[in-house]
């Protein structure tokens, strides 16, 4: 019997034995610890999302998940570590908004596209969330735009870097609003957390940043949240209007987001399991709890229709570059 029908036939008994003792069966997927690699640094959402993957999987699959990081480049690293391991399910990568659409939508010479994996699932959104210090005079985002749109170029918001969903949050903000890029000034931080800090003391008068990176201050009242980018408010926020609310809806598209991917070319029985695996992780409340404590949006999606939410992002943000002639050299 070749390689892929035994994964096929383990495939169906997996689905239906979700707690098989290691070692029951020696030809059964995983006969090993499966690696998922975080192509970001130890402590941050995207590493803070595989672990609690990780964690959760545990109950579910008969060998752990190994969480593995491999930063550097934007994510590029972990990113082509993954692309080029063998497609046997035993290295996935935790992919991301910024690893997996932007880069691809901005850096020409990047070595690997948006579509050179294979999607195992949407995991998560992270919702981008634009604030100001607790102590600015913009009570709402309506305030804050006219108040840009009366100095141009005078107020700062700060990023961690031109070609990151930070920037581009803003900047979708400002077209929304009929206004050109350099409306406010981008100062660039080197990461969320930096970004965040600017705010607090005041460095810069605004930021949109995943909402990760703010609930805990915005919820002390260090913070004032603006706006949301999600369709319904959050329940950590409910006071904070939604994009929709607020008038700019085109902010909806705008969000972090976790994935479960693998190498290119793994094969289907291996795919239809993991997509049963994140099926019934999405009804775990041990996971859920956790996707809600680090502030995102549990959202569990198909392979299918994974893939066709990562090709309008990627889609997104080349288009959205393009248009303020923003690259990644």
């Amino acid at each position: 019997m070749n390689r892929i029908a035994c994964l096929a036939i383990a495939a169906g008994l997996f689905a239906c034995a979700p707690h098989v003792p290691a070692g029951a069966a020696e030809s059964r997927y995983p006969e090993h610890p499966i690696t998922i690699v975080v192509p970001f640094s130890a402590g941050g959402d995207a590493d803070l999302a595989a672990r609690n993957l990780a964690k959760a999987a545990q109950n579910m699959l008969p060998q752990p998940m190994v969480v593995l990081n491999k930063g550097g480049a934007n994510g590029a690293i972990g990113s082509m570590f993954v692309r080029e391991a063998a497609p046997d399910g035993y290295t996935l990568l935790l992919a991301r908004v910024g690893s997996q659409a932007i880069l691809p939508a901005l850096q020409a010479d990047l070595k690997y596209k948006w579509d050179d994996f294979t999607p195992l699932g949407l995991l998560d959104l992270n919702p981008m969330v634009c604030v100001v210090n607790g102590d600015a005079p913009y009570r709402t985002l309506a305030e804050l735009v006219q108040a840009i749109r009366a100095q141009p170029g005078k107020l700062n918001y700060s990023t961690s870097g031109p070609a990151t969903v930070l920037n581009l949050a803003t900047q979708m903000l400002l077209d929304a609003a009929g206004l050109p890029p350099q409306a406010a000034a981008q100062i660039v931080y080197k990461g969320g957390g930096e970004a965040t800090a600017a705010v607090l003391s005041r460095e810069v008068q605004f930021s949109c940043n995943n909402v990760t990176a703010l609930i805990g201050n915005v919820k002390a009242g260090r913070l004032r949240a603006l706006v949301t980018t999600t369709a319904q408010r959050l329940p950590e926020l409910p006071d904070v209007p939604t994009a929709k609310e607020t008038g700019y809806p085109q902010l909806e598209r705008i969000s972090g987001w976790s994935a479960l991917y693998g190498p290119p070319n793994m094969p289907a029985p291996l795919v239809s399991l993991w997509a049963d695996v994140l099926l019934r992780l999405s009804k775990d409340k041990e996971w859920l709890a956790g996707v809600q404590n680090i502030g995102s949006v549990p959202n569990v999606m198909t392979p299918a229709a994974t893939a066709r939410f990562a090709e309008e992002q990627y889609r997104l943000f080349r288009d959205l570059g393009g248009k303020l002639n923003i690259q990644i050299k």
